[in-house]
């Protein structure tokens, strides 16, 4: 049972950041209990401080460049005294993160060290913290990888980090900051990288560890449906300050702060698609009436659609065209490095992508989406098939030939960190494609479109010279997409290009995507987990499972009227 006692405090919190243009405040006095067998959510934009908040309680904020500026967090483990975690000393602190407070990090991809197997980042948590023999502590790691539905736990004991999926890997971060038992978990944005079936079995095995281990819980998440779903109260965050405060259903029901409605009011729904998503700053200004969430919006002639980004005519020739592609990657060879067998990510799928179209693509976790996607932009070799755009077989192109056309099809990575290159500032990393294909005719026009693109994308002229480093999660999407719009392109494969996004900048984002749309008659593949987005975004949508197509329809036809089984299931999983 839980008690009224918290188990973790934060009072006051107040965290300063040391930059080029001065001091950066930010966290500013948060403050918000934890009990046992309870779920706090933090919700808010990117870069509201959430993360800062839950990396000032782990003390992982580098002391060169961040300081806090007050505030005290008061810690209450199992059978001890309360202690205030910024006052321990560094090895006592040491004991016990990882092991009472554990943190399950937003970026799977930066957080698993990527020369080292999974099962022995796993076992080493195990075996730090004196839990567990070796051999026990082996065990221990299948078990925990077969909890968090991982396939075939014993191939991901020896598999590395770049083998799996973006969702496989976040799953294995889960197993790690479960591998102790914690007293406190942090969760920052957990879920962000897996699909809603998958999602909503590691929500459910997280609420079955919180309720079995009376397990307080800190819930990090830019999607309000999952919070919903999974805390018992909340707290909005807005530039580093806490806005609201209080129970999930007054907060959802009955939000009392313009900020608190605004990021309510802008979810994408199942039951409407407006023209245009309202976005945080369109609802403060008063140009978005307030709408009661509990109220799905009723079809008017407004929401009932086709709008201007909405394809309607499919009888021209396609734009791209797949016919029966395979792709397989080799999972074992002989002695003498001949395959042995095969892997089969892609396995014989056609179809055809017209002018002005957004195609969405969802499936589970591993079912061969992102494969899909880098088969067609040729960034991985295909076993068979073909991948034709406007006439011309990409497969049979030379690499001269190939690099002429790259700025007419691109592509935004699903991990923004890792498709940045850490050492080079952001404007740069924007330029340096321009300047390969010969977009614009010197550099500062190119700089004058960078920063307009910048500010396109919801950053500001001044981040042109900042490192990847120095932003959060959402931000280096951001930059991503900007980077993926500097060279004009007229088809582009967005693969999960807003799942690091916080609602309100989704929105934005969401809504400048069928703007350029619109205005240059650009075409989508939409790969996402979020079918509430991929409803909102597309004109068809095509369901993948296990590397195969299950279903392709119209995207209203597929949710009023699923042909599979398959298909139903990840309707009713998804979350608020």
């Amino acid at each position: 049972m839980a008690t009224d006692r918290p188990i973790l405090s934060v009072k006051d919190l107040s965290v300063d950041f040391t930059t080029e243009e001065g001091l950066v405040r930010a966290v500013r006095q948060v403050g918000f209990d934890l009990y046992p067998g309870k779920t706090h959510g933090l919700v808010g934009e990117s870069g509201s401080g959430k993360s800062v908040t839950a990396l000032a309680m782990m003390r992982l904020l580098s002391r060169s460049a961040s300081r806090i500026r007050s505030g005290q967090i008061h810690f209450r483990p199992r059978g001890m005294e309360a202690q205030d975690l910024l006052k321990l000393p560094d090895r006592d602190m040491q004991r016990i993160r990882g092991n009472q407070l554990s943190m399950v990090f937003q970026e799977p991809m930066t957080s698993l060290n990527p020369v080292q197997r999974c099962g022995h980042q796993l076992t080493e948590v195990l075996l730090w913290h004196g839990k567990a023999t070796r051999q026990q502590a082996h065990q221990t790691a299948l078990r925990l990888f077969d909890e968090v539905r991982l396939p075939d736990p014993g191939r991901i004991m020896r598999a590395w980090p770049h083998e799996l999926s973006g969702g496989q890997k976040q799953r294995v971060m889960i197993a790690m900051a479960m591998a102790c038992q914690p007293s406190v978990l942090i969760a920052d944005e957990p879920t962000t990288a897996l699909d809603v079936t998958v999602q909503k079995s590691i929500l459910d095995l997280m609420q079955q560890l919180r309720e079995q281990h009376q397990m307080a819980v800190l819930f990090i998440s830019h999607d309000l449906g999952v919070i919903r779903e999974v805390a018992d109260t909340a707290s909005v965050m807005q530039n580093g300050q806490v806005a609201e405060t209080g129970d999930i259903h007054t907060l959802f029901t009955r939000p009392q702060h313009p900020y608190t409605k605004a990021l309510v009011a802008c979810r994408p729904t199942l039951q409407d698609r407006p023209e245009k998503l309202a976005t945080v700053r369109d609802f403060l200004s008063g140009e978005q009436q307030d709408k009661h969430p509990q109220e799905p919006a009723k079809a008017t002639s407004e929401t009932a659609g086709p709008h201007a980004w909405q394809l309607r005519d499919r009888n021209g020739p396609p734009i791209l065209e797949v016919n029966r592609l395979k792709t397989h990657f080799v999972t074992r060879r002989n002695f003498w490095g001949k395959p042995k067998a095969y892997h089969q990510a892609v396995e014989d799928i056609s179809f055809q992508v017209y002018p002005g179209e957004t195609l969405g693509l969802v499936g589970e976790s591993g079912c061969g989406k992102t494969t899909l996607g880098r088969s067609i932009m040729r960034l991985v070799d295909t076993r068979s098939g073909q991948v034709i755009y406007r006439g011309q077989d990409l497969a049979s192109l030379s690499q001269k030939a190939l690099r002429k056309l790259r700025p007419k099809f691109q592509i935004i990575f699903q991990d923004p960190y890792a498709s940045l290159t850490p050492g080079i500032s952001i404007g740069k990393a924007i330029l340096e494609p321009m300047q390969v294909h010969g977009v614009l005719a010197s550099d500062k026009a190119r700089k004058e479109r960078i920063i307009s693109l910048l500010e396109r994308v919801g950053l500001k002229a001044a981040h042109y010279a900042r490192y990847p480093h120095e932003f959060s999660g959402g931000q280096r999407q951001r930059v991503c997409i900007a980077r993926a719009l500097a060279l004009n392109p007229e088809f582009i494969v967005c693969d999960e290009s807003v799942s690091a996004l916080d609602v309100s900048v989704q929105a934005q984002v969401l809504n400048l995507l069928n703007e350029l749309k619109t205005a240059f008659g650009l075409t989508y593949i939409f790969i996402s987990h979020d079918l509430s987005v991929v409803k909102y975004m597309s004109d068809r949508i095509m369901v993948m499972q296990e590397g195969k197509m299950v279903e392709l329809a119209d995207a209203d036809a597929l949710y009023a009227n699923p042909g599979s089984a398959y298909t139903r299931e990840l309707i009713r999983a998804i979350p608020g």
